[in-house]
C-alpha cells in the first residue's frame, strides 16, 4: 500500500455506522444512494464522518466502534493519525467529531459536560459543546433546547426515578421546536436538549461522546443507570446541567444566525458557525454550481457533499462526488484542491477547534 500517496490529498472512508439506544436511519438509502442501506430504521442510526472517536456503547460490534477506517483498507483512522502527524494535521489539531444521525423517535433527553466538568471526572481536555445543521425532516420533526420552565435539580431527580414506571413523565419538560431544513443551532455544554423523532442532522462537535442522559426510556429500550450516567454518581452527574437556561431564553441561547461571506453567480460561502460562536469548531457551507469553483483552503478539516455532483481537482487529481460522499483533507493537502461543478453541489467544511 502507498501510504505516503494516500495521506497526501483526500482520505475517504468506508461506511461507519454506529449502534445507538434509539432506531432510525430510514432517509440513508436516498442520502447516500450506494446500497448500503435499506430505507428501513434501524439501530444503527448514525454515520460517524472522518472519527478518531470511539464509541461509549451498552454493546459493541467491533474492535473499535466509532473509529473510520480508510476507504479500501483496513486502516483506522486514529492509527493513520498518530503514525502520520506532520502531514495530517502538520502543526494543527483534529479535534472535532462530525456526524450524520437521524431519528426515528424522539431522542432521550441529554447534556454534555464543559470542558471543566471533563478535566475533573473524565481526565479529557474535551467536553461536548455541538452543533445541529438540519438536512432533513419527516413530518412533525422537533428539537428540543432547554426546560419549559424553571426546574431545581432535586425536580429533574425525582421526576427521573418516577420514569421507571411513568414512561412518559418526562415528555412535557423540554421546549420544542419545529426542525427545518437548512436550519443551524449551538448546543453550548451543559444546555439540556433532546432530538425529536424524524429529523436528520449534521452534527459536528468536540471529540467525544460524553453523554449524561437522566431518563429512564426511550421508546421501548429501557435505558441502565449506566447508559445514563456514563459512570458517575447521579448527584455528580446531574451537575453538568446548567438549570438557569429555561424557556424562550434557552431557544435564543441555541440560535446561530448564518452569514454570507461570497455570493457570486457560480459560487457561494455561508459561515455557520464562528470562532465568535464557539472556540471549539468552526463549519461553513459552501454551494457551486453552473462551472463555480472554490479552493480547499484550511486543513486539517472535513468536507460532505449534502447535495448534488462534483468533483474534486488538482495536484495531477481528479475525483467525481456525489451526495452522501465525504473525506478528510490532511494538512499538505491545505491550498492543493478544488472542487467544481457543472451542476450545481453544496458541501457543509467542519473545521477543529480555533488554533493558537
Amino acid at each position: 500500500m502507498d501510504i505516503k500517496n494516500l495521506i497526501n490529498k483526500p482520505i475517504f472512508f468506508e461506511r461507519n455506522r454506529v449502534y445507538r439506544i434509539y432506531k432510525g436511519g430510514m432517509p440513508y438509502k436516498d442520502l447516500f444512494n450506494d446500497g448500503y442501506d435499506d430505507g428501513t430504521d434501524n439501530m444503527f442510526p448514525e454515520e460517524w464522518i472522518c472519527s478518531k472517536v470511539k464509541a461509549i456503547n451498552p454493546k459493541y460490534f467491533g474492535p473499535r466502534d466509532g473509529v473510520s477506517v480508510v476507504k479500501g483498507t483496513n486502516l483506522f483512522f486514529d492509527d493513520l493519525l498518530k503514525n502520520y502527524p506532520n502531514e495530517l494535521e502538520g502543526p494543527r489539531k483534529y479535534d472535532c467529531l462530525v456526524k450524520f444521525l437521524d431519528s426515528a423517535v424522539r431522542l432521550p433527553f441529554q447534556v454534555h459536560p464543559n470542558k471543566e466538568f471533563s478535566r475533573k471526572y473524565f481526565n479529557s481536555e474535551y467536553g461536548k459543546t455541538e452543533a445541529w445543521l438540519v438536512v432533513a425532516t419527516r413530518p412533525g420533526g422537533k428539537l428540543y433546547f432547554g426546560f419549559k420552565d424553571k426546574i431545581t435539580k432535586e425536580q429533574l431527580s425525582a421526576l427521573e426515578e418516577q420514569s421507571e414506571v411513568e414512561k412518559d413523565i418526562m415528555g412535557n419538560l423540554l421546549a420544542g421546536v419545529d426542525a427545518k431544513p437548512g436550519d443551524i443551532w449551538l448546543i453550548k455544554a451543559g444546555l439540556i436538549h433532546a432530538i425529536g423523532a424524524g429529523c436528520t442532522i449534521v452534527e459536528v462537535q468536540e471529540p467525544t461522546d460524553f453523554t449524561i442522559q437522566p431518563e429512564r426510556w426511550c421508546g421501548d429500550y429501557h435505558i441502565s443507570y449506566e447508559e445514563e450516567y456514563i459512570g458517575l454518581e447521579k448527584d455528580v452527574a446531574l451537575d453538568s446541567i446548567n438549570y438557569d437556561i429555561y424557556g424562550d431564553a434557552a431557544r435564543l441561547y441555541a440560535t446561530v444566525n448564518p452569514k454570507v461571506v461570497i455570493d457570486t453567480d457560480t459560487y457561494k460561502k455561508e459561515a455557520l458557525i464562528t470562532y465568535d460562536d464557539t472556540t471549539c469548531f468552526a463549519e461553513n457551507r459552501h454551494t457551486v454550481k453552473n462551472g463555480g469553483i472554490f479552493t480547499l483552503d484550511y486543513a486539517p478539516s472535513v468536507y460532505i457533499c449534502v447535495d448534488g455532483n462534483a468533483k474534486i481537482v488538482g495536484d495531477g487529481y481528479e475525483k467525481l462526488v456525489k451526495k452522501g460522499d465525504y473525506f478528510y483533507l490532511p494538512y499538505v493537502a491545505e491550498g492543493k484542491f478544488k472542487i467544481t461543478s457543472d451542476t450545481c453541489a453544496t458541501f457543509i467544511e467542519c473545521l477543529p477547534s480555533k488554533q493558537d
